[in-house]
């Protein structure tokens, strides 16, 4: 049976949802570099978060509710060694990975992907 509603897993256009979600993926890669090039030995994962929070207090940006799914979608998205279990495929374009050396979940910043990816933005968010 048709329904008359428009697709609900499509963003209306023009709406808050559409607006935030297409915007958020540049903003918080650059969040993500700011942070983890300050700490080139990795930080924990609560740590970032900690860090963006508090920057974002701080500058009185926009704090939505799933901050942290979208932190981490976006590290996933660029991390060089992704995770397996959850499908997602090594970034050809990757600028983050998980140190092997330290135990828990730590994030870290591939050093010459960072310098090269200063003033860009990566072709998958452009």
């Amino acid at each position: 049976m048709p329904h008359d509603r428009a697709n609900t897993l499509e963003p209306a256009q023009g709406g808050e949802l559409a607006s935030s979600s297409w915007h958020t993926g540049p903003v918080i890669l650059d969040e993500l570099r700011t942070v983890l090039a300050a700490h080139p030995g990795g930080l924990r994962r609560w740590s970032v978060m900690r860090a963006i929070r508090k920057e974002r207090e701080r500058t009185g940006q926009h704090m939505p509710q799933n901050l942290e799914v979208e932190v981490e979608r976006t590290f996933r998205r660029f991390c060089a060694d992704a995770d397996k279990k959850h499908g997602v495929r090594a970034s050809s374009d990757a600028l983050f990975f998980r140190p092997s050396e330290k135990a828990g979940e730590v994030w870290a910043i591939l050093p010459e992907r960072a310098s090269m990816w200063r003033n860009e933005e990566p072709a998958e968010l452009i």
